[in-house]
């Protein structure tokens, strides 16, 4: 057995790591990321995306944040239309329509460069899947939105007695103003 150790192949990638014997110390810099080499010799990024491979999601890049607002809105959207909070709703929903449209459409920078998810290519495909879920999400809660208003104009009469209503009976005789329909049914005070 040997009296000294063998260097261990595990630390060779640590930053960690003191710098080898015979060396000096060097202040730390954040290390590249090295690609793996293909069969061509070249770095295997290189193709239809560019010298980095095919484009990722970028944050600084507002088309792409826009299809993530458009989902998210959306969906929060959606949400609180279910839950009974219309005006939240209505303000999401029309939020992720903005944004949802503008993703799509993808204004280019410049007229020469193509901009927006157009500039993606193939990789726009889970931005894309996000502005049309934010879309269609935005659609369902401005549709909740919409119809929890026209529920309130059209049986005014009911909820202004049902606000006003200071006893329980007072508020079940508001019923009478309801109609003998499934509306009614859902709408009504129950006992």
């Amino acid at each position: 057995m040997p009296d000294r150790r063998q260097p261990d192949p595990s630390n060779d990638d640590n930053p960690f790591a003191a710098p080898p014997e015979g060396r000096p110390d060097q202040p730390w810099q954040p290390r590249q990321p090295q690609r793996p080499q293909d069969g061509g010799g070249g770095p295997a990024g290189d193709g239809p995306g560019g010298p980095e491979g095919p484009a990722r999601w970028d944050p600084m890049d507002p088309v792409q944040r826009r299809a993530r607002y458009a989902l998210l809105s959306g969906m929060w959207g959606f949400f609180f239309g279910i839950f009974g909070i219309p005006s939240v709703g209505l303000l999401l929903g029309a939020l992720a329509l903005y944004w949802g449209i503008s993703a799509l459409r993808g204004r280019p920078a410049t007229d020469a460069d193509p901009g927006g998810l157009a500039a993606l290519g193939p990789a726009a495909r889970p931005q894309r899947a996000a502005a049309v879920s934010g879309l269609v999400t935005a659609s369902l809660a401005l549709l909740l939105a919409g119809s929890s208003y026209a529920l309130q104009l059209a049986y005014k009469d009911f909820y202004i007695c049902r606000d006003d209503a200071l006893t329980r009976t007072a508020e079940l005789q508001c019923n009478t103003l309801l109609p003998d329909n499934v509306v009614g049914q859902i709408l009504k005070v129950q006992r």
